[in-house]
């Protein structure tokens, strides 16, 4: 097993019609304004940039954020990652009842020296750290979309 290796998948359910959802997760530059955890994103071009995340555990993740796949009609938005984490996440967006089904994947390898070098100890805190960023994310997100600014 490659414990610097790692798969996650979040499934968000959300209260807006899919083409809203599709345009709030487009739109990269806003994640600091609903999502707690995505401290800063610095536009390189029209279709990459720098994310700098933090959650509940004492160190930033930095990546370079490039789009892969962006297709409105099939409601998926594809990007690859490098710098602490490499590899790539995706969206999938479908319709629910009368919402909206987000679906998070991600694949990556982590890259970060302190990190690989905790990898054994640490495996079970990064997952714990992943799952209160994305479920944070969510609200920020299901806030933002109702008509709030960010949920804590």
């Amino acid at each position: 097993m490659d414990w610097n290796h790692y798969r996650f998948r979040s499934r968000w359910t959300l209260p807006a019609p899919v083409p809203v959802v599709y345009a709030a997760l487009e739109r990269i530059e806003d994640y600091p304004l609903w999502w707690p955890q995505v401290r800063e994103v610095t536009r390189l071009d029209a279709t990459g940039g720098v994310v700098r995340i933090r959650s509940l555990l004492p160190y930033d993740l930095t990546q370079t954020v490039h789009e892969g796949r962006r297709d409105p009609v099939a409601g998926v938005l594809e990007v690859g990652l490098s710098g602490d984490i490499d590899g790539w996440a995706r969206w999938t967006i479908t319709a629910e009842g009368s919402g909206t089904l987000a679906r998070y994947d991600q694949e990556v390898d982590v890259r970060k020296p302190l990190l690989r070098r905790l990898a054994v100890p640490g495996r079970p805190f990064f997952h714990a750290n992943h799952a209160l960023m994305m479920r944070a994310g969510r609200r920020g997100l299901a806030a933002r979309l109702s008509g709030g600014r960010r949920a804590v």
